[in-house]
C-alpha cells in the first residue's frame, strides 16, 4: 500500500475510535447512568486533565527516546482496555467512570498530537510538502469520526454500552496497525542541555513571545467552547423526546446523524484552510472561528426538532468553520512559528492549551451552567446555549482587540521544509 494511503488509514482509525463515544457518551451517562450535569462535565473534563501533561510528556519521549509510531501504538492498546472497562460501569457509579475515563484520556489524548507527529515525520522523510499534502489526509480523520457516529446511531447504540465495545475493538486494531508503520526515530539530541530541555519544556519559551503567549491563552479559552456541544449536544436532543410533538422527529430518533453534519461540514471547511490562511492570515481566520462559535451555540439554542430543525442544521454547518479554522490553522501556525528542534513539544503545548486547560475549563463550567439552569428534572436549554453564545461573543471582541498580527503571505507560500 502506498505510504499516503497507509497514513490515511492511521488517521481514519485515530478519529473513528474517538467518534464511537465522544458525542454519545454524555447522553448515555445522563439517560442510563443517571449522572448530573456537573458529573458528566467532570468526566468529559478528564480529557482536559490528561491533556495538561500527557501530550507534553509523550511528545518529549517521542522527541528523545522512543519511536513515535511504537509509543503511539502502545497508547492505543491501553486506551482500548480502558474503554472496555468503561462499558461495565453501573448506574450512579460516578467514581469508577471518572477513573476509567481519566486513564482512557491519558492514553488517548497524546495520540492526537502523536498522529500528527508520525504523519508529518513520514511525509517529510518521503519528501512531501506537509502543508499541501497533510490536510487532504487529515480530512479522512473527520470521515472516520463521522462513520463511527453513524455506526453508533444507526444501530441505536447511542445510549447503550455497545458504543464502548466498538471503540475498544477499533482502538486495539489501530494499536496493532501502528506497529507496522515506517520508523519515526526520535529527532532530539541526548548530549548536554539543561533539565528544562531534557524535560522538553523548551517549547514553553514560546510564551516569552507576546504574540504566541496571547495566541496560546485564546487557544485555551476557545478550547473550552469545543467541549460543550460534545458533552451536552446529544443529551439536549434526547430531552426533546419528552415533548409529545417532537417524539417521532428525526433529530430525536437520530441525534447522532444530526450531530454528524458538524463533522461533514468540518471536512469541507478543512479543504479551504490553505486558501484562507494564505489570503487573510491567522488573525482573521481565528476571528472567523470565534464568531462561528457564537452562531453555533445561538442556533443550537434557538432551534428545535420541528419547525426549528433548519436552525439546528445551520448550527451543525457553522461548526465546521468554528472547529477547523481554530484547530487545524492553529496547529499549522504553531508549526510555522516554532523552532524545528522543539516542534513536537510546541504541538504538545498547543494541545495542552486547547484540549487541556481549555477542555478542563469547558467541561467543569458547562456542567455548572447546565445544573444552574436545571430545576428538578427540567433543563432550560435556551438559557444554557445562549450563555455559551455570549461567552464566545466576548471572546471574539477581546481577541480582535489584543492579538496583534501582521499577515505576510510570502511566509505562508514558503512554508515547506
Amino acid at each position: 500500500m502506498e505510504i499516503k494511503s497507509r497514513i490515511t488509514v492511521l488517521i481514519f482509525l485515530q478519529y473513528f475510535v474517538w467518534g464511537t463515544w465522544l458525542i454519545s457518551l454524555g447522553a448515555y451517562m445522563a439517560v442510563v447512568l443517571k449522572f448530573t450535569g456537573v458529573q458528566i462535565g467532570s468526566i468529559y473534563a478528564t480529557m482536559g486533565v490528561a491533556s495538561l501533561f500527557m501530550p507534553g510528556v509523550m511528545g518529549i519521549i517521542a522527541d528523545r527516546w522512543i519511536n513515535a509510531e511504537r509509543l503511539y501504538g502502545a497508547l492505543h492498546i491501553i486506551g482500548a482496555a480502558m474503554l472496555f472497562w468503561a462499558s461495565t460501569v453501573q448506574e450512579k457509579d460516578v467514581d469508577t467512570m471518572y477513573i476509567v475515563m481519566l486513564f482512557n484520556a491519558m492514553a488517548y489524548m497524546p495520540t492526537i498530537s502523536l498522529s500528527n507527529t508520525v504523519s508529518y515525520n513520514i511525509l517529510e522523510q518521503r519528501g512531501f510538502n506537509v502543508i499541501k499534502d497533510f490536510p487532504p489526509i487529515r480530512v479522512w480523520g473527520t470521515i472516520g469520526f463521522i462513520c463511527a457516529m453513524w455506526v453508533i446511531d444507526l444501530n441505536h447504540w447511542s445510549i447503550k454500552p455497545e458504543q464502548l465495545y466498538v471503540g475498544s475493538a477499533f482502538g486495539l486494531l489501530l494499536g496493532l496497525y501502528a506497529f507496522t508503520m515506517p520508523e519515526c526515530r526520535p529527532a532530539g539530541t541526548q548530549k548536554g542541555g539543561s533539565i528544562i530541555s531534557s524535560l522538553g519544556l523548551d517549547a514553553f519559551v514560546l510564551f516569552k513571545n507576546q504574540k504566541m503567549a496571547i495566541f496560546f491563552v485564546f487557544s485555551a479559552l476557545l478550547g473550552a467552547a469545543l467541549q460543550i456541544t460534545n458533552t451536552f449536544g446529544e443529551a439536549y436532543l434526547h430531552d426533546f423526546g419528552k415533548i409529545e410533538e417532537f417524539k417521532e422527529t428525526f433529530a430525536v430518533a437520530h441525534p447522532g446523524l444530526l450531530m454528524s453534519i458538524s463533522q461533514i461540514s468540518e471536512t469541507l471547511f478543512i479543504l479551504t484552510i490553505p486558501f484562507f490562511l494564505r489570503k487573510f492570515g491567522i488573525k482573521v481566520v481565528m476571528l472567523m472561528s470565534i464568531f462561528a462559535w457564537v452562531f453555533r451555540f445561538a442556533f443550537f439554542g434557538l432551534g428545535d426538532p420541528g419547525n426549528g430543525l433548519w436552525l439546528l442544521v445551520m448550527s451543525m454547518i457553522v461548526y465546521g468553520m468554528a472547529f477547523d479554522f481554530f484547530n487545524v490553522s492553529g496547529s499549522l501556525y504553531v508549526e510555522m512559528e516554532a523552532d524545528p528542534k522543539i516542534r513536537a513539544s510546541a504541538q504538545g503545548v498547543f494541545v495542552i492549551m486547547t484540549n487541556g486547560l481549555g477542555a478542563f475549563l469547558g467541561g467543569m463550567t458547562s456542567g455548572i451552567v447546565v445544573d444552574y439552569f436545571t430545576v428538578g428534572e427540567v433543563k432550560n436549554w435556551l438559557y444554557i446555549w445562549l450563555t455559551f453564545a455570549g461567552y464566545a461573543l466576548v471572546l471574539g471582541i477581546a481577541f480582535l482587540a489584543v492579538f496583534r498580527y501582521k499577515h505576510d503571505p510570502s511566509k505562508m507560500a514558503h512554508f515547506h521544509h
